[in-house]
C-alpha cells in the first residue's frame, strides 16, 4: 500500500478537480516532479500537495488537526512542506518573487509572516510549477486563461528552479505571447 492509500483510508476522498479527480492531478504532480529528479521528499510532496487545501483549491483531503497522523504516515519533513504549500498566502507570497531578494512567506491559516530559506523556496517553486503544468497539459481552457499568468510567474521563481523545471516550464507555454 503506498502512502497515498494510507491517507485514502484516513479520510482523503475523492475531490474533482480541474482535469478530474484530484488523485490523479496529485499523482500527475508527484510523477512530474520524478521525471525531473526531484528527492523522494519533493515526490511525497508532490503526492500530497493539497491535503489541507491550498489558496485555490479549497476542498481539504484532511482536516490540519491531523497534522500528526499524516507526518506518521509520509514523514515529518515532508508533512511540514505539505503544510507549507497548502499554507501559503498566494496573494502575498508570489507577487514577491522576482521582485525581492528574500521572500516573505505568509501562512493563510494562522497568519504568520517569516522568510522563506532558499532551500525551502527551491521545493515550494519547483512543487508550484509542477502542481501548475500537471494542470496545464491536460486543460486547454486553463493554458488559455492563466498561462501568461503562470509564464510570469515561473519565470519570476526562475532562480529557484531546477533546470528541468526551467525546461518544461518553457516548452509548455511557448506558444504564449
Amino acid at each position: 500500500m503506498d502512502k497515498f492509500e494510507i491517507l485514502q483510508r484516513m479520510g482523503a476522498g475523492e475531490f474533482e478537480h480541474f482535469n478530474g479527480l484530484l488523485e490523479a492531478h496529485l499523482r500527475g504532480a508527484a510523477h512530474i516532479l520524478k521525471s525531473w529528479g526531484g528527492s523522494d521528499l519533493l515526490q511525497t510532496e508532490g503526492l500530497s500537495h493539497a491535503a489541507y487545501g491550498t489558496a485555490g483549491f479549497s476542498a481539504k483531503m484532511v482536516l490540519l488537526s491531523r497534522r500528526r497522523e499524516i507526518a506518521h504516515v509520509i514523514g515529518e519533513a515532508e508533512e511540514a512542506l505539505v503544510y507549507l504549500y497548502c499554507s501559503c498566502d498566494r496573494n502575498f507570497v508570489f507577487p514577491q518573487f522576482g521582485n525581492v531578494n528574500n521572500v516573505q512567506f505568509k501562512d493563510r491559516f494562522n497568519g504568520d509572516v517569516f522568510e522563506l530559506t532558499d532551500s525551502l523556496a527551491r521545493l515550494f517553486c519547483e512543487l508550484t510549477v509542477a502542481n501548475e503544468l500537471d494542470i496545464l497539459y491536460g486543460n486547454r481552457e486553463f493554458k488559455k486563461k492563466f498561462g501568461s499568468q503562470l509564464l510570469e510567474l515561473f519565470y519570476d521563481m526562475d532562480r529557484y528552479l531546477s533546470p528541468d523545471a526551467r525546461k518544461a516550464y518553457s516548452l509548455a507555454l511557448s506558444d504564449i505571447a
